[in-house]
């Protein structure tokens, strides 16, 4: 089996930037093990296997190197825009939304394209869903932190818009840079929780233009540190306008800065403060490899 696919950086116009990911075109013929497998071997934070739909324009499955995800933010950004550059997806100049079904459901995609060419893709994630809480003390020493490290005034809180994701606001960007996954603590933690992985973020940008800065640490077989996770920066933008950390519905998230990935995203919450109907995440993407899955 010979499969065609393309390595995209996702939230980035520059290549080698941002966060990358492989897409697999016409998958239809794998199993879910060999969707595992082929994850393991391209061994990024995601990889994406496009699907036929029987309810949607186009169908996509998400796989980290250790389990599927129900929805991801840089897969979604990276597959739409690979579908328009190969030609798979033929749409006009302008903005056209695609429906795109997810294991978590089916959402709406915006593509603004331009001479033909996807300039920015932006993704509708679910009705946010506001989960558990935790105590500073039960999270923070799983990262190499004090439990003062976390801001007093907010919860620690699980947020899902597709993909469960503890959401911890620290009170400074130095200590964001500290962080340093504990094995032992972090798979403890994770035994008993109700999330799929921790968002670490502070109100700092790593440039002038974003509001937020963040990172996302994981453990084998898993890669140690996401570039950009853009789930969770919709977990992260409906999080922010429920507690009034925003005073507009709308900012730039970043992250991957300190690996030498930086990548950007358009954050918009649509919705009141306490009934938020969805959270558009969106950014831009290049192409960096195409070539043959052999099987």
């Amino acid at each position: 089996m010979r499969l065609p696919f393309m390595q995209v950086d996702a939230f980035t116009s520059t290549p080698l930037q941002g966060n990358p990911c492989a897409v697999i075109f016409e998958a239809d013929g794998l199993a879910e093990e060999q969707m595992l497998a082929v994850a393991r071997e391209m061994n990024l934070s995601e990889t994406a296997f496009v699907l036929a739909s029987e309810q949607a324009d186009v169908r996509a499955r998400y796989f980290t190197p250790a389990a599927e995800i129900p929805l991801a933010g840089h897969p979604t950004i990276a597959t739409l825009y690979a579908l328009v550059e190969t030609g798979r997806l033929p749409v006009a100049d302008g903005a056209t939304t695609v429906r795109l079904e997810l294991e978590a459901g089916v959402i709406p995609v915006e593509v603004q394209v331009e001479k033909g060419r996807a300039r920015q893709v932006i993704m509708s994630q679910l009705r946010p869903q506001f989960l558990a809480s935790y105590a500073p003390a039960e999270v923070l020493p799983a990262f190499g932190m004090e439990p003062e490290a976390a801001r007093a005034d907010l919860p620690l809180q699980t947020v899902s818009t597709g993909t469960p994701q503890l959401m911890v606001p620290l009170r400074e960007q130095e200590a964001l840079r500290r962080a340093q996954i504990d094995p032992p603590a972090y798979r403890a933690l994770k035994e008993k929780a109700d999330f799929f992985s921790v968002h670490l973020f502070c109100m700092q940008g790593f440039t002038p233009a974003g509001a937020t800065s963040a990172r996302h640490l994981g453990l084998p077989p898993e890669p140690p540190e996401d570039p950009f996770t853009g789930s969770a920066t919709g977990n992260m933008g409906a999080y922010l306008w429920r507690y009034g950390l925003l005073r507009e519905p709308f900012f730039v998230a970043e992250q991957g800065h300190w690996m030498h990935r930086p990548g950007q995203a358009t954050v918009e919450v649509v919705g009141p403060r306490h009934d938020i109907s969805t959270v558009r995440v969106g950014g831009e993407a290049v192409a960096v490899l195409d070539g043959e899955l052999r099987l």
